[in-house]
């Protein structure tokens, strides 16, 4: 697990922060340069009305939220529930504050 502390001016930049926190907590799990490599490359960034979505090699990695609805806010950092739609019980973070933790595999569950 890392922590993205970096705050951002817009969702673009947060969510090439959390990419970048992902990759680098890979890292720290695995040394081999191809595998290191194929991670690096293997990601998407796909918009929908939304949410953004954020795949990494054909399993989506996290949602985050573009505009505030429901008690969710412009940047909350969401667990996929599928390939389609985010889990909508608690956010894991919000990509443009920083300071929460990410795991190369995803979001964390909550406790």
């Amino acid at each position: 697990m890392i922590k993205v502390s970096k705050s951002a001016e817009t969702l673009q930049d947060g969510v090439q922060n959390l990419i970048h926190a992902s990759i680098e907590d890979y890292k720290s799990f695995n040394n081999n340069d191809r595998m290191l490599k194929d991670f690096e490359n293997g990601w998407q960034v796909k918009e929908g009305p939304k949410y953004i979505k954020i795949i990494r090699q054909n399993a989506v990695h996290a949602f985050i939220v573009k505009k505030d609805f429901k008690h969710f806010k412009s940047g909350d950092v969401l667990k996929p529930a599928g390939w389609a739609a985010p889990a909508l019980n608690s956010p894991r973070g919000n990509v443009l504050k920083g300071n929460y933790p990410m795991q190369w595999t995803g979001p964390l569950y909550l406790n």
